[in-house]
């Protein structure tokens, strides 16, 4: 009987180590599973950040007051606000007051779709929600920039800095020119009046003539047809001139032959 049982029990071992490996791998398969879904998860929860453009700030509005505003909608991230012009503000300045106002600006929420929410919800609505509050009658002008980042805003500040520049540059260049100009000019008074000092002082036996001009006078139409003609047309001109003073001089003879007939003594 002992014969017959010790192969049943090595048929079960073997029976255990086959099933074993397969359990394990089984659970391979599971974790791997487990891990993908959780990936998957991950990139589906991944959070896109939205930002929103503000098209009208009223005084002495701040980016603080612009976060604890818009903080009490969705988490707020950076926030830009454009400061008004520098003349503006010189003309502020020369008024009497310090103060610095802004133009627009740009708010960044962590996720799109809050900020979606916020420019759809709070666009043309008071910005104060007390009546006390410094805010109360302006009025918020936001709209949620589709596809935009914050590198978009970077790189168009980055420009307008570049063209700010170069636009100086090209101001003072001009400025140097009209001083250089000006000053040469201010030199060559200052010589040409040193030289006719000198004139007034020599004696006026010693005094240079003045230079003349020498230039060639313009040919005349005819003399150009001449020119053009070549000699056959000289003769012809000479003719006609001698023809013209014949005719003279018989006109004359004959003023004096009837002149001698009507007024005989």
């Amino acid at each position: 009987m002992e014969d017959d049982q010790e192969p049943t029990t090595e048929s079960r071992g073997e029976v255990e180590e086959k099933v074993d490996p397969e359990d394990g791998e089984d659970d391979t398969e599971m974790v791997e599973d487990d891990e993908e879904e959780k990936a998957s998860e991950g990139k589906k929860k991944a959070v896109v950040p939205g930002i929103i453009y503000l098209g009208h700030i009223p005084p002495r509005l701040r980016p603080s007051h612009i976060r604890k505003m818009m903080g009490a909608h969705g988490e707020v991230g950076r926030i830009f606000l454009q400061a008004e012009d520098r003349a503006i503000r010189k003309k502020k300045k020369k008024a009497g007051s310090n103060a610095r106002d802004f133009t627009e600006g740009w708010v960044e929420f962590r996720d799109k779709k809050v900020a979606k929410q916020v420019a759809f919800s709070l666009n043309n609505t008071p910005m104060g929600t007390r009546k006390k509050s410094r805010f109360h009658d302006d009025l918020w002008c936001m709209k949620y920039l589709h596809r935009f980042k914050w590198s978009h805003l970077s790189e168009r500040l980055a420009i307008e800095r570049q063209v700010r520049r170069q636009r100086m540059r090209a101001e003072v260049s001009q400025v140097k020119r009209e001083t250089n100009f000006y000053l040469q000019n201010v030199e060559r008074s200052k010589k040409i009046a040193k030289s006719e000092r000198k004139k007034a002082a020599e004696p006026s036996g010693k005094t240079v003539p003045d230079k003349q001009w020498n230039f060639t006078q313009r040919k005349t139409e005819e003399e150009i047809q001449a020119l053009k003609s070549g000699g056959g047309d000289k003769k012809r001109l000479q003719k006609r001139q001698e023809q013209a003073q014949r005719a003279e001089e018989q006109a004359q003879t004959n003023r004096s032959l009837l002149h001698k007939i009507f007024n005989v003594s």
